[in-house]
């Protein structure tokens, strides 16, 4: 009898622990990113100024929020890169990182991405733009208009190329499109949350 209390014990153990390491490492991070008490919409269209910390030319930009201690962000570093190497002539791309923790250089995050662009530990930009997580994508127009300001991918491994949401947006925006329509899973925050980027 004890032996199959022990047993039983052991199991229903082995069966939270699993459910725990599932819910730290996928599921809460399949669930929108709850917003803030102080969060200050920013609509799209909306003129962004970022003039006191980015230069700027008559390119659009696009900043990559980026924690290089969030699962999600992690994950989609070969699919940013592979954005800066199709559209770097095209399209200004910056990262900013949003991290409390830990201190990183430049230059280790440069290499992550394997390309030299404008790295950034501003969170102001973050609240300009609207952002409350990472990873998250914002697009501005050459006049610095927000057009998009999103998810990259509606899974977290970035694999699903019908649903490139940041990429259907640069290509959007070079094609000169007014406003392009994204669903909720594109426009809906998901990920690691600000300002400490943890859920």
């Amino acid at each position: 009898m004890k032996k199959k209390i022990l047993l039983a014990l052991w199991f229903t153990l082995l069966l939270f622990s699993v459910g725990y390491l599932f819910w730290q490492n996928e599921f809460k991070y399949s669930l929108p990113t709850p917003i803030p008490k102080n969060y200050h919409a920013i609509a799209m269209g909306s003129k962004i100024d970022l003039s006191q910390c980015c230069a700027f030319d008559n390119k659009p930009v696009f900043f990559h929020f980026f924690n290089p201690d969030c699962p999600c962000s992690r994950f989609n570093v070969p699919h940013v890169s592979d954005l800066i190497k199709k559209y770097g002539d095209k399209v200004n791309f910056k990262i900013v990182v949003l991290n409390k923790k830990k201190t990183f250089s430049i230059e280790e995050i440069q290499q992550k991405f394997g390309a030299h662009i404008p790295v950034y530990f501003d969170e102001g930009i973050a609240q300009k733009c609207g952002v409350i997580s990472t990873p998250q994508a914002v697009l501005l127009d050459a006049g610095h208009n927000l057009y998009y300001r999103g998810n990259y991918n509606k899974t977290r491994y970035c694999t699903d190329a019908d649903s490139n949401y940041a990429q259907m947006a640069i290509d959007s925006l070079l094609k000169q499109n007014i406003s392009p329509s994204f669903n909720a899973l594109a426009l809906k925050a998901y990920g690691c949350s600000l300002p400490n980027c943890t859920k």
